[in-house]
Parts: C-alpha cells; structure tokens; sequence
C-alpha cells in the first residue's frame, strides 16, 4: 500500500506520518525524498525515533489535536495509529486532517477489520485499546468527513498479523 499511495503524490511532498511511533516509515519516506514529518504521543517511542534519525522531524502530539497549520501537509501516512482511537473520535480527526492537507492530498491508513472494538488485555502491549471497522462502515465515515476513496481492501497477514482495512484516499481540489 505505501507504494501504491507514493504513486499519488509529487516529488518531495511535504508528508505526515500519523502515529510514527519508532520512525521505520518516515525514515523510509524521507530517504525517498520526501520532507516528512513524525508525530506520535508517546516520549520513548519518539526517543528510539530520534536516536535512529537526528535530523527527522518529530512532534509530540496526540491526533486528536494536531499542532499543524490548515492546508500545510499533501501527504498523511497512518499505519495501524487511529485504530487506538474510539470511532466516535476517528471519525472528528479525519475532518480535521481533511483541513490539514491540501487540495488533492492524500491519505493512506490501515485500520483493523471487525465489528468488535475493545481493549485487548493481551499483546505486547496489554491493555491497549482496539477500533475495529468493517469495510462498509469504514467507506461511509470517510465519505462523511469529506475523503475520497480512492482504494479500500481487506487484506490478511499483509505487514501485520490480522485481518486489516487498507485504505487510500483524496482529498477533493475544490473543496474551500
């Protein structure tokens, strides 16, 4: 799916890797060539990103309330980050980062596939939150905060263990 959404956006792109955690992706994507920023809210996973990559640009953020100016990203990345969110709550953070990107931006994310949303008392972090979408459900919230889609697939195994939501989509260039 990177690849897939890499081929939608310019050169050198400013991007936003939603959730960056220890910073495997934006470094991949700033080798690319691509000017990418990091945000995560977790302090140590921002530290392990940064002893990795001195010069990447990381935030200390929670994506519910994103330190960004309007229209400032064409790119946003967010593997496996917003299924830590309630719906409820994705659902107001993918109208904003509609504001964040720029006409024609898009946006790639993984979301976790299923009708049950919990906390998942195992794991290698027990007790982490989980929001699980079904294909369907997942198209009509993004078509409702505004995104195009442009990709939805159900995929099994595919970087993660589990049954995934891969999606890309764009953000209309008419939209004020």
């Amino acid at each position: 799916m990177l690849r897939r959404w890499e081929l939608l956006l310019p050169k050198q792109a400013r991007l936003l890797d939603l959730g960056c955690g220890g910073g495997q992706d934006a470094r991949y994507l700033r080798r690319a060539g691509y000017r990418v920023i990091g945000l995560d809210r977790t302090a140590a996973l921002l530290a392990f990103a940064r002893r990795r990559a001195r010069a990447l640009p990381l935030i200390r953020a929670d994506l519910r309330c994103l330190p960004l100016r309007p229209g400032s990203i064409q790119g946003l990345w967010a593997a496996a980050s917003l299924i830590h969110l309630p719906k409820a709550a994705v659902r107001d953070v993918m109208a904003d980062l509609l504001d964040l990107v720029r006409p024609g931006g898009v946006l790639a994310a993984t979301f976790a596939h299923g009708i049950r949303s919990r906390l998942v008392p195992g794991g290698w972090i027990p007790g982490r939150y989980f929001a699980r979408w079904t294909k369907d459900e997942l198209g009509r919230m993004l078509s409702a905060a505004g995104w195009r889609v442009i990709e939805s697939r159900v995929v099994t195994g595919q970087e993660r263990k589990g049954r995934w939501i891969n999606v890309i989509a764009r953000r209309s260039a008419d939209r004020p």
